[in-house]
């Protein structure tokens, strides 16, 4: 036990091969729940618990992954760039998508937060929930928020948007791939772009500008509705 606990390779080893279960697991069930990265997520914290493996000895190799999170989202600038045509032809209501997804987020946490009478420190660490951890942690630290459980919310909020996106899409009977990209990208950022990237190209590339537009103007937006508890 010491000798994988003291590995230099835990974290990444573990992560890449629970997310290999949850895809094999994915392709044999091919149910909404069966999401290889929240099942990845169980696998893994059930091997921390269940070997007694401290977070910090688990993340010291992890973070390698980590620190790919970032050019892997810049890579979602491809799509977009193949797409630049449709962006050209359709950019007023692209952006006004956008800026709808922005202040509905914003909007939401501030009406949970007055219902449940958060704290102003509470309430500015949920503020960053829809865009991508490298910016929302930033935004939250910027607003004395608590960093570590933003990024936590912002990953559940992005796995809630990638198993949930088709059902909601359904039901809402939203077809346009362009209205599909941009819902799932300002509301589930990276997370739920790679689900909008299995749908097709056009939408993953709406998704992946949104990711940047969002988190940009959520950096804005966020620190004048700060003020309001």
């Amino acid at each position: 036990m010491n000798f994988i606990t003291e590995s230099a390779y835990l974290g990444f080893a573990l992560s890449i091969v629970a997310y290999g279960i949850g895809c094999l697991i994915k392709s044999k069930f091919n149910f909404a729940l069966c999401n290889p990265l929240l099942i990845s997520i169980i696998i893994t914290i059930a091997v921390l618990v269940i070997g007694n493996i401290d977070y910090k000895v688990y993340n010291s190799s992890a973070k390698i992954l980590s620190w790919m999170l970032t050019p892997a989202t810049v890579c979602l600038a491809v799509p977009l760039y193949e797409k630049l045509k449709l962006l050209k032809e359709n950019w007023k209501a692209i952006f006004a998508g956008i800026t709808v997804g922005v202040f509905s987020s914003i909007l939401c946490v501030l009406a949970m937060a007055l219902a449940l009478g958060f704290s102003h420190a509470e309430y500015v660490t949920f503020l960053p929930k829809s865009i991508t951890t490298a910016i929302g942690i930033g935004v939250s630290e910027e607003m004395n928020g608590n960093p570590n459980l933003t990024a936590a919310i912002i990953i559940i909020t992005g796995i809630a948007g990638n198993v949930l996106a088709p059902i909601i899409l359904k039901i809402g009977r939203i077809t346009d791939p362009i209205a599909k990209g941009i819902a799932i990208g300002s509301s589930a950022h990276a997370l739920g772009t790679s689900k909008a990237i299995e749908m097709g190209e056009t939408e993953g590339a709406m998704s992946g500008l949104a990711i940047g537009v969002c988190g940009i103007m959520t950096v804005i937006v966020a620190s004048f509705f700060a003020q309001f508890m």
